[in-house]
């Protein structure tokens, strides 16, 4: 009896970790987020978004939404115009209410990228622009992107312990496109900017004011751009204090405040709240102005898309000297240590075993020494 009751004790033992439950301490952090690589991907126009916490449904476990966002807030801001998260990797093809409210109420704005259906107040960004993976990338979806379309590019750096590799094509040829190089939140406050940016002629002045209102805290400072057309020559660009606002060549392909001629006109990137001020060489009988969805009227917009970024290193080390702008989806990783309850179970197994052994021996001698004719 003895016997079996020790068997009974070391097999429960054994299998006591299969049925342990999942702590907070399961859950690692990607250092390479507070890091100096962090900082040169968002001074490069980069944003980071949440992707939910490694092997988790999202879906399913609505909690994964506000947590990610804390994790990443604790490490990096989101964006170089704002400091919160805004945009969020779904993995179905419906977002449904309570998943919706989850994201809406942590502040997130944009879901993507297979996304088809959403609740109110959530922007969907599509995967329209196949991957950068080699044998996937498809220059031919990229080449046929409609005018102020953007194209989101899928990338993942590992699968499991599997690197996938980059077709380097692809990435030359992205490279030198007349695109607007973005993401996905940059890209959808922009074009609210510029539709909250008007310009109004008084005699040879015409006052452009970006008038774009915060909606809340996790809201972001982010430039639009309008077109205004008139027929004068232009004798200044400036801000409401005098400075000059900057210019802009054609081949600036990442979003910043500026001006530069067009035919029949100008076009202004300006941040939000602020007055721009245009002085011209003559009187115009009248302006048209026309938000424009791309930056500096570039033919599209193209955003990669890092999906399931568990080390920001091993995600962008085949980009360290690319111009392109990459959303990254951040996702918490597990713990690749497994803290202290492994260590412990098998320290007691080493002492549990053994005195098992010890104590089964002896008392099967002391059962047969009482009991001699067994």
């Amino acid at each position: 009896m003895g016997g079996r009751l020790t068997a009974l004790i070391v097999s429960v033992l054994f299998c006591f970790p299969l049925f342990a439950p999942t702590v907070s301490g399961d859950w690692g952090s990607d250092t390479w987020l507070s890091s100096v690589i962090a900082t040169e991907r968002l001074e490069s126009g980069d944003e980071f978004g949440c992707h939910g916490y490694e092997g988790v449904e999202t879906t399913e476990e609505n909690w994964a939404i506000f947590s990610c966002k804390e994790y990443l807030e604790g490490l990096t801001n989101a964006s170089r115009w704002g400091v919160s998260p805004i945009s969020f990797g779904i993995n179905t093809a419906f977002v449904d209410t309570q998943t919706g409210n989850s994201l809406l109420n942590s502040g997130f704005q944009i879901v993507g990228d297979m996304v088809l259906e959403a609740p109110e107040g959530l922007s969907i960004v599509v995967r329209n622009g196949a991957s950068l993976e080699k044998g996937v990338a498809d220059k031919s979806l990229i080449a046929s992107a409609e005018d102020d379309s953007l194209i989101s590019i899928h990338w993942r750096a590992r699968i499991d312990d599997l690197r996938v590799r980059t077709d380097k094509d692809v990435i030359t040829w992205l490279e030198e496109q007349q695109a607007w190089f973005t993401t996905w939140g940059e890209w959808h406050h922009h074009r609210s900017s510029g539709v909250s940016t008007s310009a109004v002629l008084d005699g040879s002045t015409v006052t452009i004011q970006s008038s774009a209102q915060s909606s809340g805290m996790t809201s972001w400072a982010v430039p639009g751009t309008i077109m205004v057309k008139f027929d004068s020559p232009v004798l200044s660009v400036s801000d409401t204090e005098g400075h000059a606002l900057p210019l802009l060549s054609a081949g600036d392909r990442k979003l910043t405040v500026g001006w530069r001629t067009v035919e029949g006109g100008i076009i202004v990137t300006q941040s939000p709240h602020t007055t721009v001020v245009v002085e011209l060489d003559g009187n115009p009988e009248q302006i048209e102005t026309t938000p424009l969805v791309t930056f500096n009227d570039l033919n599209y917009s193209v955003t990669i898309v890092g999906h399931h970024t568990i080390n920001l290193f091993q995600w962008t080390q085949d980009f360290l000297d690319s111009d392109l702008t990459f959303t990254w989806l951040i996702e918490r990783p597990s713990d690749d240590v497994v803290g202290w309850k492994l260590p412990l179970f098998a320290a007691s197994m080493l002492i549990a075993v053994p005195l098992s052994i010890v104590y089964l021996l002896r008392n099967d001698q002391f059962f047969d020494t009482r009991n001699p004719d067994r």
